[in-house]
């Protein structure tokens, strides 16, 4: 239990920002499953513009702080290989 307004005022800040990333975080997981679902499908256009689509939204979360910066290399790494395998 919070014992100061500072304290107070600091778990309601806590709150809208976990909201915020939160919403960040399944922006981006919903866009990495859509180029993923287009490289099952074998559609390499598809997979391709998906991947256009989400290459921001990581980039956007690693500046936010939502994700780390060598998780959304890793991330857009392996999209990007598994999209040229398609051949």
């Amino acid at each position: 239990m919070a014992n100061t307004p500072q304290a107070e005022k600091r778990i309601r800040r806590n709150e809208r920002r976990a909201a915020v990333n939160k919403a960040r975080l399944s922006r981006i997981r919903t866009q990495v499953k859509k180029v993923e679902s287009a490289i099952a499908a074998g559609d390499k256009g598809a997979a391709q513009a998906a991947l256009q689509a989400a290459q921001p939204e990581l980039d956007r979360g690693v500046a936010r702080g939502v994700l780390h910066r060598n998780t959304a290399s890793r991330k857009l790494s392996r999209l990007t290989k598994r999209i040229s395998a398609l051949g």
